[in-house]
């Protein structure tokens, strides 16, 4: 999952920076931390079970899970409760911000701990995922808490009953595009059937467009490159299927990750053929309704999705003690028997290598293959773009999907605005950093 507007719930944020700065109770009794977590439903409710198994299979250290509406929200949060020196001990945040984090002095490297724990083994973590936890001095700042990628939900049914065969549909996302018109069904009120549906903001966009040649930006870093022919394309397409064509449906706005759950339930409850979403909604579908694909290329090009990994951090403004005690949740979490059993309740990608020697989730794999759908899909993804602007890159390119994927905007017009925003903080970027 992914998008969130940016709604700032204060109530929730001063109850969070009231509880958050924790100390042990005693001399003699466990240390005691927060970890914030911005995951809902199934999701939350598991990273709470995986909590009380840390908190019952040891004794010195308690955590006490603080959850938040969504990543973004987490991300916010803390960086108020950074300013007002009240953070909790540790955090799951996404990787975007980790380097941001990082130059703030918000969240602590690890090295010092991972070198200290001589069962740590930083080569059995994929290394994909990794890579996205290091700052800019190589120092291990985060461990990968699972991977994600979004994925192709769809019903077999809806599919059999409109005479579409499935390898057919999804050979590109133009031939996903001519099942979904034979799929789509109108009545007097409009569209009462999508033959698909998009997951609101840009990560589709952005996979999409980079099946067909798109790039962020130059070589160098320095220029912009958001309003080619390979963006405008891809972009301008998937505009006229959602409004000129209204053969792709999409939900958007609402409290938190509601305009997710509304996109699942389309299809879930028989109001859509399809959606593309996340590796983690396995856990809130149900497989024999269901079946799951690789995300297909744009025309005759290869697909390119992203595959990244959500964060498990430290934060600095927590005392020495609560560090060390973060570490050794962190550390729990992200091992191979607890990735496997996250991934198992999930969906989302596990993060050790040795988890596939674990008979339990083997056996698993066996029985349910859509849960392999996602790791297949890892291999051919590329890594995301980590903006290094502070966001400003990020924030133009989701202002344009919002205007292309809400407001009807021809995606020439939205991504030229883009562009123009994103040359502008490259400029200042390496104006400071040259």
């Amino acid at each position: 999952m992914k998008k969130q507007k940016h709604y700032v719930f204060a109530g929730i944020l001063m109850l969070s920076l009231f509880s958050c700065n924790e100390r042990k109770i005693d001399s003699s009794g466990p240390v005691r931390i927060d970890f914030w977590y911005g995951l809902g439903g199934k999701l939350g409710e598991t990273v709470e079970s995986i909590i009380t198994a840390f908190n019952e299979s040891q004794s010195e250290v308690f955590v006490t899970g603080v959850q938040q509406s969504s990543y973004q929200d987490t991300e916010r949060q803390l960086q108020a409760a950074a300013a007002a020196n009240k953070t909790p001990a540790a955090a799951l945040v996404r990787v975007y911000v980790l380097n941001a984090f990082a130059r703030r002095g918000i969240i602590a490297p690890l090295d010092t701990y991972i070198n200290a724990d001589h069962n740590f083994n930083k080569e059995d973590f994929v290394a994909s995922f990794l890579s996205y936890c290091y700052n800019e001095r190589n120092e291990i700042i985060a461990l990968p808490a699972y991977g994600t990628t979004q994925v192709m939900y769809y019903r077999p049914d809806a599919f059999r009953d409109a005479g579409v065969a499935p390898d057919e549909a999804f050979k590109s996302w133009q031939s996903l595009a001519a099942a979904a018109a034979r799929m789509t069904r109108r009545d007097k009120n409009g569209v009462a059937f999508y033959g698909w549906e998009l997951m609101w903001g840009s990560s589709n966009m952005m996979d999409i467009a980079y099946s067909n040649g798109a790039r962020h930006l130059s070589d160098d870093r320095r220029t912009a490159l958001l309003n080619t022919p390979e963006w405008i394309d891809s972009w301008e397409t998937v505009r006229r299927w959602l409004h000129d064509d209204q053969i792709f449906g999409i939900h958007y706005g609402g409290d938190g990750w509601e305009y997710w759950y509304k996109t699942i339930d389309d299809v879930m409850q028989g109001r859509a053929a399809g959606y593309v979403g996340s590796s983690g909604d396995q856990s809130d579908l149900d497989f024999n309704i269901v079946a799951a694909r690789v995300q297909p290329g744009y025309g005759d090009h290869p697909p390119l999705p992203y595959a990244e990994s959500l964060a498990m951090v430290a934060m600095n403004g927590a005392d020495a003690a609560q560090k060390e005690a973060a570490f050794r949740w962190l550390n729990y979490f992200t091992s191979a028997a607890v990735t496997a059993d996250f991934s198992m309740r999930t969906g989302y990608i596990p993060v050790r290598l040795s988890c596939m020697e674990i008979p339990k989730y083997k056996a698993y794999t066996d029985r349910n293959p859509h849960a392999l759908v996602p790791l297949k899909q890892a291999e051919f993804s590329r890594k995301s773009f980590l903006d290094f602007t502070g966001g400003k890159i990020d924030t133009a390119i989701e202002d344009a999907c919002d205007l292309v994927q809400i407001e009807n905007a021809p995606a020439a017009v939205a991504l030229e605005e883009a562009q123009k925003i994103a040359q502008a903080a490259l400029d200042e970027y390496w104006a400071e950093n040259d």
